[in-house]
């Protein structure tokens, strides 16, 4: 039997707020997925998104500040900035091929354009999933919330 009260304060603890807080909002998701598809420069980011200039300065500075992007001098033009994923920023990668998968499943109904491939066998990446320990696909009932605390060590 679930204690809702307990449960609420495991709730309370999740970092999902947080980092909703970093990047939960569209134009940053935009900007990340520029980045990720080798948009560097304001110019490239602004002409690409079709985004205001003063909405992409805010983003990039929100994104900066954050630590998921960061500010480089260019190396072919020093009045030039690069803006460039750190590995904190390159760790949302699951996080927006998710996004993309569902809105491709539930929204667009239809694969988007262009294909994400692995570079070795030209192939389509799989679908993102929730995956147990051993690898085995969990599906939503084959899951459950428990305090950290209760988690066995592993084998």
């Amino acid at each position: 039997m679930l204690d809702l009260e307990r449960h609420r304060e495991l709730l309370r603890q999740c970092s999902i707020a947080a980092a909703l807080e970093a990047v939960g909002e569209r134009w940053s998701f935009l900007i990340l997925r520029g980045a990720f598809n080798g948009l560097h420069h304001f110019e490239e980011f602004q002409t690409t998104l079709g985004i205001a200039r003063n909405i992409l300065s805010n983003r990039l500075v929100r994104l900066v500040e954050n630590g998921i992007l960061e500010r480089v001098p260019d190396a072919a033009d020093r009045r030039k900035v690069s803006y460039r994923l750190t590995d904190k920023g390159r760790d949302l990668l699951p996080v927006l091929l998710s996004l993309r998968q569902w809105g491709e499943r539930w929204l667009s109904g239809k694969p988007s354009n262009p294909v994400l491939v692995d570079r070795l066998s030209r192939q389509p990446i799989q679908p993102m999933s929730v995956r147990a320990a051993d690898g085995r696909v969990l599906g939503l009932n084959e899951l459950e919330w428990i305090d950290r605390s209760e988690v066995p060590p592993a084998p």
